[in-house]
Formats: C-alpha cells, structure tokens, sequence
C-alpha cells in the first residue's frame, strides 16, 4: 500500500486546526500540526511534508514571509488558508510561492478536493487510506464508527440519523473545548450550508432528546451563549 499523504498544517487557532486534520485524517491523510513558523520549520526539516496548508496571519513571523522561506529551500506545494479575502492578499501569496489560495471560511471538503488537485499538478494522488474503526466511550455511552451504532449504558441502541451521527462524532473526537457553529456547519454540511442555517441547532436539540436526562436542561451537550457548543464528559477512544 502506497505511504498515505502527509500534510502540514500551519494553524494558530487550535479549534480550526483540530477540526480540519480530524477531517483530513478522515478522509486517509497524515497529518502534523504547527502553530507558528518555529514550529513549522522545525516540522517540514523532520517530517517532509506532501503538502502545507499554511494561514497567513501568524503570531510572529506570517504566513507570506514563511512562504518565502520555505520556497526558497523546497518545492513543497503550499496552500494558503486565511481569513483575509481581498484580492491583492491572494496575489500576494501566490506570487510568494503559494499553489492554491482558500479563504476561511472554507469547506473542508473544497479544501480537500483542492489539496488532490494541488498534488495531482504536482504530480501525485492523494489517494486515502483505509479509515480506523473507533470507538467513543462517555459516561457509559458507546457511540461505534465502525457498526455506526450508539448505545446508552444499559447496552440499548439508541437510533441516529446520519447527520445525528457525524454531529456526535465531532462533539466525541473534540470533547470539552468550545466549538463554535460556523465550524460545525462546515464539518456536516460544507460549502452548501448559508451563514444562516440553523440545521446544526436542529440537529443538536434532536441529539440531547437521545442522550440527555433532561434535553431543557442538558448536561453533556452545552449552549454557550456567543460561542457556540460545548462537549462535557471526558471522552475515551477505543
């Protein structure tokens, strides 16, 4: 079996960070996480990357002068992700080195169809390796990507729909840290959700009539206000 891709990402906000190698790993990629341009260098000289996904605004050193130092020493294909999307930022990055250029927010599935035809130019497949079954354990549950399966703790399935399922799985593979709903859009619905979908509410208010004692007064899945939602138990992989 051929070695599965590997990408760096180049990322100070660990949220956006974590969500997209979950998605990457996902989907067969191997994937390292770099915070700012140290550690990025410190990554690329260990590592050798396939590909870079780099954000522009860095804490110390940005993302357009790390760029310029990385294409002066390799010819690793980099993809710019930031949150800037005038014109002349996207010129700027590309003139620095940059292959692709994709504005937050964005897609993870854009970003990984982009990532294939980025390593496909450069004249390799991005092509996924099998996906490892999990398990999530938390206070009692199980919830089985293999079998797609959640059962309470008396061992009874309790049934999903598929979006009920990718939701929890998110919530379960980043317990206990805010995940706003801009996120989780992008997580379950991509590029065709509109910044005023509510189907992730609606999902979650469906969620806590399964798991919870008390769906109006939920203790696993909370709402913080401005924020997002917020994962409570502690969460084992198995």
């Amino acid at each position: 079996m051929a070695n599965p891709i590997h990408a760096l990402i180049v990322e100070d906000d660990g949220d956006i960070a974590e969500l997209t190698a979950k998605f990457l790993r996902g989907n067969g990629l191997r994937v390292t996480l770099a915070r700012d341009a140290r550690a990025a260098h410190g990554a690329i000289a260990q590592c050798r990357p396939d590909i870079i996904l780099l954000d522009l605004t860095l804490p110390g050193e940005d993302g357009l002068s790390l760029a310029r130092r990385i294409r002066s020493g390799a010819n690793t294909p980099i993809i710019m992700v930031t949150a800037l999307g005038e014109e002349t930022d996207r010129i700027v990055g590309l003139e620095m080195g940059a292959d692709d250029y994709v504005a937050k927010p964005f897609s993870p599935r854009e970003l990984l169809a982009r990532i294939r035809a980025v390593l496909r130019r450069n004249g390799r497949q991005a092509e996924p390796e099998p996906i490892k079954a999990v398990t999530y354990v938390f206070a009692g549950w199980r919830l089985s990507t293999r079998s797609r399966e959640l059962t309470d703790p008396a061992g009874v399935k309790v049934s999903l729909t598929g979006a009920e399922f990718e939701l929890l799985c998110v919530f379960c593979g980043h317990p206990r840290r805010v995940l706003t709903r801009e996120l989780l859009l992008d997580f379950t619905q991509g590029r065709s959700a509109s910044p005023f979908d509510r189907s992730v509410d609606t999902l979650i208010s469906r969620i806590r009539r399964k798991i919870e004692k008390d769906a109006r007064d939920p203790e696993f899945l909370k709402t913080v206000r401005l924020g997002g939602y917020f994962f409570t138990p502690d969460v084992e992989a198995l």
